[in-house]
């Protein structure tokens, strides 16, 4: 297949095009699907347009997939190429979210299996995530009453509001299903859905309990606070790689988390700093 024309920037063109076309198609789209759950009437011509707009727009993708994958390009790339990563990111951060409460519900934690050491983090703000969850229920139900009167406030709002519960409950629910895990020599650190670092054993120069409630902002400094506190503190001696939620790279060399048992973790995490080398075998004989 010959090769798609690019540009300075490396991108094909017909790819940029497909990109632009999309920022401009699918908010068009979720306009019109609010409008048409408020009640609004939504002229014939005006909605065929809409749906054959996006229609072309999902066959030109798929072709535009096709074309990608023949070049040689893993799946992942390929969606990469059509898709900005800031988008897939906020995408897999809210997939997260809604896989979490599924997890919580059955009783099943993510990236346990083959674990030597699990530790849950999220005890200490389960009040208050229930809480905030309760004031946002709430306030969905004196807004649905207050906008009886208004249908397309009171459908997006609605949406929103609903959306806003489901939000809620989901961080606490990924923080309840995705703990922090010891395997090997690996420490994977986490919260909720947006933090997922792997620490090497190797790299950990010290790690002490200590509880601190204040954190300042430091360039080389990752806070992972549980209901404003942090519990464990890890020296490491070189950094990590602790990319924000949108990708951009953020190297740390000091991570400050909680445990709901810190001490088990300390011990768990010095255990395996000063775990003997395994004895060589014999040498084989001349």
């Amino acid at each position: 297949m010959r090769d798609l024309p690019r540009t300075s920037s490396g991108r094909a063109r017909p790819v940029r095009l497909l990109r632009l076309v999309a920022y401009v198609a699918l908010p068009a789209e979720v306009v019109l699907a609010v409008l048409l759950v408020g009640g609004v009437r939504i002229p014939g011509a005006v909605w065929a347009v809409a749906e054959v707009l996006a229609v072309v727009l999902l066959l030109a993708e798929a072709l535009a997939y096709r074309g990608l994958r023949r070049r040689g390009l893993s799946r992942r790339a390929a969606v990469a190429e059509l898709v900005p990563e800031p988008v897939l990111r906020l995408m897999g951060h809210e997939l997260r979210l809604m896989a979490g409460l599924g997890r919580w519900v059955a009783r099943r934690p993510h990236g346990v299996h083959g674990a030597d050491g699990v530790f849950p983090h999220a005890r200490d703000q389960a009040a208050l995530m229930y809480g905030f969850a309760f004031v946002c229920l709430v306030e969905t139900v004196g807004m649905s009453y207050l906008l009886a009167d208004w249908p397309l406030v009171h459908a997006v709002v609605l949406v929103l509001d609903v959306y806003t519960v489901l939000f809620v409950l989901g961080l606490h629910a990924a923080s309840v299903t995705r703990p922090h895990t010891l395997t090997g020599d690996v420490l994977r650190v986490r919260q909720a859905a947006h933090v997922d670092v792997r620490v090497p054993v190797g790299r950990i120069a010290a790690v002490r309990h200590e509880s601190l409630f204040t954190h300042e902002k430091a360039e080389g400094v990752l806070n992972l606070a549980v209901g404003s506190q942090t519990s464990v503190t890890i020296e490491l001696t070189e950094p990590v790689d602790a990319p924000r939620l949108l990708g951009a790279p953020r190297p740390v060399h000091l991570i400050r988390l909680h445990a709901d048992d810190p001490r088990a973790l300390v011990r768990a995490l010095t255990r395996a700093r000063t775990a003997p080398s395994p004895t060589p075998g014999r040498p084989p004989r001349a």
